[in-house]
């Protein structure tokens, strides 16, 4: 509780400047360098003002869980130079929004998704496969058993550049038990990658959370979700997934 209290009495700007240092830590136990991880800020439930705060502290990333909400934000920061990754749970019927909207959309989980956001995309757009690791009923995302498949069906979508894999494992109080969901979303992708599809590679692992993002990039995570450590709890929507 006191750690709490105690991120909470700091500046977004401080909490900023300290999860970047957790991040360059991280890195060198993992004997990486620090610019090969993207940090994605979780804005859910977050005001414009903090926002703006987390930018004046150099944040060019955002991630979003819903896309009308994500539509005021955007509009309100616009004149900034930051991008916006989609990392809700994207219905049908939101696609057209989302690509308009968002530089990078990290949660596809099926074909009929995919293929409704290269339909919609005036250009192609960066996107990831939502994974479900752990088989959670709960949580979206393609099982490891039928990820290949989506991969070659999304490959050969016009509109669609699939950069890598997304996933949530399940949320452990010690973030160690979480490695194995983190090496496992790893060996996927290096996986899919020796079946040499054309013009595919995939490059980029979005895992990791403030709870765990640590573990995360010594397993080789590209882009952290981080929400709470920068902003503080938010309350959480009811049927929602967590955002960072």
């Amino acid at each position: 509780m006191a750690a709490i209290e105690q991120k909470l009495s700091m500046t977004v700007a401080d909490n900023v400047a300290r999860v970047r240092e957790r991040m360059e830590l991280a890195t060198r136990r993992a004997g990486r360098n620090v610019s090969e991880i993207t940090l994605v800020v979780a804005t859910k439930g977050v005001e414009v003002k903090k926002i703006k705060e987390a930018i004046a502290a150099g944040v060019r990333v955002f991630g979003e869980n819903y896309v009308q909400e994500a539509k005021d934000k955007i509009e309100k920061t616009k004149r900034q130079k930051v991008s916006w990754h989609f990392i809700g749970n994207l219905q049908k019927n939101k696609a057209k929004q989302a690509v308009e909207l968002f530089d990078m959309i990290q949660t596809v989980d099926s074909i009929e998704i995919a293929k409704e956001i290269s339909k919609r995309a005036k250009k192609p757009i960066d996107v990831l496969i939502e994974v479900n690791l752990a088989g959670e009923k709960t949580k979206a995302g393609v099982g490891a058993k039928n990820l290949t498949k989506l991969v070659h069906q999304m490959a050969r979508l016009e509109n669609i550049n699939l950069k890598g894999l997304m996933a949530i494992p399940p949320l452990y109080e010690d973030p160690e038990i979480s490695r194995p969901f983190f090496v496992t979303l790893r060996r996927l992708a290096e996986k899919i990658n020796r079946e040499n599809i054309p013009g595919l590679f995939l490059h980029e692992l979005s895992v990791g959370m403030s709870n765990d993002f640590e573990v995360a990039i010594e397993e080789g995570a590209t882009l952290v979700r981080i929400g709470t450590a920068i902003f503080g709890e938010r309350p959480p929507k009811k049927g929602t997934k967590k955002a960072g």
